[in-house]
């Protein structure tokens, strides 16, 4: 049925709320047997790359733009590195440092959180090595000590390592408790349940599924609605003087 020119999606400068009724597929260069759905990037002036690769039975990504960071929705990949092969299920993610020549294929239909950033080396500072984990290893922590907002950091904070990736869920009614208003920029998609996103001065309903862009400074609260706790996998860049680009 045609929606009549009707979306939650919105675009404004300081922000993007993208929903799956809004969502293009498109095939990329190098990549085979992979749909690819952008959802950040340079051209709207993000400072990294963010998309869901869709894979189908032996499907592979391309090269990767600086570092890459995988984190598997739905079916199973491989990534092979260093001569190692790791297969991937869901909630299981990696960290490939740039210019490391790598695979990641998939024997089945599969889908997978992307992103890409160029590395922010520092002076006298060697990248970090790779790094594979399953996030229901990870343990969670609460947020500012509230036992009903759990986070869970993907990755360690290492010495070059510019960026992070979370999950941060909430119990129903949970929120932050403060508007957050900082240089980090963000890549955020909802991976379960929903609630009410604050956004620059707009407040937007959210649902599993959704992709929202924060660029730096953006006012920005989350408040979980609904009978079952919501869920999402979050981009910062982190580790970096704001002077360094």
């Amino acid at each position: 049925m045609h929606n009549l020119g009707h979306t939650r999606s919105d675009r404004q400068l300081t922000h993007l709320l993208q929903t799956p009724d809004t969502f293009v597929g498109i095939p990329l260069p190098g990549f085979d047997s992979v749909t690819v759905i952008v959802h950040a990037a340079p051209a709207m002036g993000a400072a990294f790359t963010q998309y869901t690769a869709e894979f189908e039975p032996g499907g592979w990504l391309g090269t990767a733009y600086g570092q890459r960071f995988l984190y598997v929705l739905e079916g199973g990949i491989s990534v092979t590195l260093d001569g190692q092969t790791r297969q991937l299920g869901p909630g299981e993610y990696g960290h490939v440092p740039a210019n490391r020549q790598h695979s990641v294929k998939s024997s089945g239909k599969s889908r997978v959180a992307v992103i890409e950033k160029p590395a922010l080396s520092l002076l006298h500072e060697a990248p970090a090595p790779a790094y594979f984990g399953n996030e229901a290893e990870v343990v969670s922590q609460p947020l500012a000590g509230d036992a009903d907002l759990q986070v869970k950091q993907l990755l360690p904070t290492l010495p070059g390592l510019d960026y992070a990736v979370n999950t941060m869920t909430y119990q129903p009614g949970a929120a932050l408790s403060m508007v957050e208003i900082h240089v980090m920029e963000h890549g955020l998609l909802m991976l379960e349940g929903g609630g009410i996103y604050r956004l620059g001065n707009s407040w937007y309903p959210v649902q599993r599924g959704d992709f929202i862009w924060m660029a730096p400074y953006c006012p920005q609260w989350f408040g979980a609605l609904g009978k079952s706790p919501a869920k999402y996998l979050i981009y910062k860049d982190w580790n970096r003087h704001p002077h360094a680009h």
